[in-house]
């Protein structure tokens, strides 16, 4: 599990660089000040996961339940699906895929609940400390 989540956490954390460095250069003249906004903010809150992850793993030696497993499934599928759709929502013009709107707009808050999720899993995983 250990293994597992540090892994997890580091391809999230390059894919937030990556994906950071190309909102700020490439997307720049492509996307509006709202749909960058919009980028943006997938960006800051996959890097705010990904340390919640890299807690994951390093609990992971010193807590053995399904709790923290849980919760890094949660924060792993959260990163995922809320910035994975914000990334896309801010993108859908220039990626020809508007007619997915309606389909986007509701993985956004399924991933925010993912999150919640987590930090309540997490948070009950600290007290088997």
């Amino acid at each position: 599990m250990q293994k597992t989540f540090g892994m997890i956490a580091a391809l999230y954390g390059a894919l937030a660089v990556i994906l950071g460095a190309f909102g700020a250069h490439a997307l720049k003249a492509k996307l509006d000040a709202y749909q960058l906004e919009i980028f943006n903010k997938g960006v800051q809150y996959q890097f705010f996961h990904v340390f919640a992850l890299l807690a994951v793993a390093f609990l992971a030696n010193r807590i053995s339940s399904q709790t923290l497993v849980f919760a890094g499934w949660s924060f792993s599928l959260g990163i995922l699906f809320f910035s994975g759709s914000l990334y896309l929502l801010a993108t859908r013009q220039l990626l020809g895929i508007e007619s997915f709107s309606a389909i986007l707009g509701p993985i956004t808050p399924l991933g925010g609940l993912c999150f919640i999720m987590g930090w309540i899993l997490l948070l009950l995983s600290f007290k088997k400390l």
